[in-house]
């Protein structure tokens, strides 16, 4: 699992009996042991120790320390390691037992291969992300995982996951939904715009996917024909949420209509849509339609409080870079 050349002068098993790793009385005290061997070895040296420890504990508490320490080093010896825990290749599950520790575990082997970037770490989290049988934690952190190392291998992948009516945790799409966006490809545009434009039971019940869908669809580059249909449908969502986010959609999208779409939302009910709404025309037009709805003897009331909010916010933005100077 590591290099030889690195390791021959190591004695591992000595170090293992010396800090008590196999079946400590005191987790505490074998991790205070552990932390003392930053004082002898360099660096290269203490992230192969730290992979054998691993590979050999039985201790949640030390197993969960060594995570951490592997997990800053992001070295590539630890790779292997890592994958066969998320894969329960090892014998991990063998030594922990505990079913919700062994969950634990797993999920934050999941967070270091995030951190490593390492794309070979990307079928492994798929497979997990993909087997019926997994547990739901353990998929909601692959999910997350494929977002952060951000492979468009994954990409068709996570797509699959939305349009899978087998798949019902909606959990699991939520986190499909949002590594989407983080990987930000433009080919999962349909599959997201499928997902605001849903009629089916689960997925129009709960609001929270249509948001992070938007969220998603926010980060990538699109034809602003393809999610306009999809979006105009958002603005009339019955969540104030959803209604905000497809306001910043389209603020942030090249669309010729999104101007108008906007200003058609100053009269909604809600007050914070009505905010949002007024501060996506002001970042598109600037000052004057601050004034311009100000002005405007049909605009709601809630449309010219927040319109007055935002201009003395930027007067007072103003005075005090004056003061500043």
């Amino acid at each position: 699992m590591w290099d030889m050349e690195d390791s021959h002068n190591i004695q591992f098993e000595h170090l293992v009996e010396r800090c008590n790793i196999i079946n400590p009385e005191n987790p505490k005290n074998s991790i205070e042991l552990i932390s003392a061997l930053n004082a002898e070895y360099p660096s290269e040296h203490l992230v192969l120790i730290y992979n054998y420890f691993f590979e050999v504990s039985n201790s949640y508490e030390i197993l969960m320390f060594l995570l951490s320490k592997i997990d800053k080093f992001k070295d590539k010896s630890s790779r292997p390691l890592l994958i066969d825990s998320l894969l329960m290749k090892g014998k991990l599950a063998q030594r922990i037992t505990d079913p919700d520790h062994l969950t634990r575990i797993r999920i934050n082997v999941t967070k270091a291969l995030a951190n490593t970037k390492d794309s070979q770490a990307v079928y492994p989290l798929l497979y997990c992300l993909n087997s019926k049988d997994e547990n739901y934690k353990i998929k909601l952190s692959c999910a997350e995982a494929l977002g952060k190392i951000g492979d468009k291998y994954a990409v068709l992948p996570l797509m699959s996951i939305l349009e899978d009516d087998a798949e019902q945790s909606v959990y699991v799409k939520e986190s499909a939904v949002s590594a989407l966006g983080m990987i930000g490809d433009e080919k999962a545009v349909d599959s997201l715009v499928s997902i605001l434009e849903s009629k089916k039971g689960f997925l129009d019940k709960f609001t929270f996917l249509k948001e992070r869908a938007l969220e998603a669809l926010n980060k990538l580059n699109f034809k602003p024909e393809k999610v306009r249909s999809a979006l105009i449908k958002s603005l009339r969502n019955e969540s104030p949420q959803v209604r905000i986010n497809a306001i910043e959609v389209l603020m942030n999208s090249e669309d010729p209509q999104a101007e108008d779409l906007i200003r058609g939302m100053l009269e909604d009910r809600n007050q914070e849509v009505v905010q949002n709404a007024v501060i996506a025309l002001y970042n598109m037009i600037g000052d004057s339609v601050l004034t311009e709805i100000l002005n405007n003897e049909t605009a709601t009331d809630f449309a010219k409080i927040e319109a007055l909010k935002l201009q003395e916010h930027l007067k007072e933005c103003e005075e005090d870079d004056e003061i500043e100077e």
